[in-house]
């Protein structure tokens, strides 16, 4: 049993650079490659949250930021990353499995359930990283040296947001909802049948998968 505990943390590790690495790819083909205006760059952090708990997803968040911070300073938005783990783990539906010879309205009700707990994450993670990020954006400057000309998908909403004379805190945070109301839909519902997959390969184990 003692030989578990190593074993398990060093899958977990191992999980937890991978996910990072498919979070940078996945974006990078999203963004650079087909050209879509979304971040995309939680995926592999949800799923990993929904799958492991609370520090694994904390370890993929930190390490998805690491190589930025290292080639062009460090950079809040981290921030943004961690609350969303936090928000998995404090929301996630309850791992269920159902039997096979369950009746079909048990299944509809447990899909309906499931469905509906995931509606609802969705919809808190694109409302809190939105006025996260768009707090984050406007104090950046105060504490950091941002590069002015570097270009971000919500930029395509701000300019006819400044037109309308908005706050720019407001103009911030209300830039980045249509981006995140698509982006976190991906994100928390694609994370979590991701999570399925990573469960199965990385969880069995005695110790509890919230650690």
């Amino acid at each position: 049993m003692a030989l578990k505990q190593p074993r398990l943390v060093i899958k977990l590790l191992v999980l937890c650079v991978l996910a990072a690495f498919m979070n940078w790819l996945f974006s990078s083909f999203i963004r650079n490659f087909l050209g879509v205006p979304l971040f995309l760059d939680t995926v592999f952090t949800a799923a990993v949250a929904f799958a492991a708990g609370p520090i694994p997803g904390i370890i993929v968040a930190v390490l998805g930021w690491l190589v930025p911070c290292l080639l062009w300073g460090f950079n809040f938005f981290v921030i943004c990353s961690i609350a969303e783990v936090l928000l998995i783990c404090a929301l996630k539906p309850a791992a269920a499995n159902i039997p096979d010879f369950a009746s079909k309205e048990k299944i509809i009700a447990y899909y309906t359930g499931l469905a509906a707990k995931l509606m609802l994450l969705y919809i808190l993670c694109a409302i809190t990283i939105s006025i996260l990020g768009g707090v984050i954006d406007y104090l950046s400057p105060l504490f950091l040296e941002i590069d002015l000309f570097y270009f971000n998908v919500e930029d395509t909403f701000k300019l006819g947001l400044i037109m309308n004379n908005l706050p720019v805190l407001a103009v911030n945070i209300l830039s980045r909802i249509p981006v995140n109301l698509v982006d976190r839909f991906i994100v928390i519902f694609g994370g979590y049948f991701i999570s399925l997959a990573v469960s199965r390969w990385a969880i069995k184990s005695s110790i509890s998968p919230t650690m």
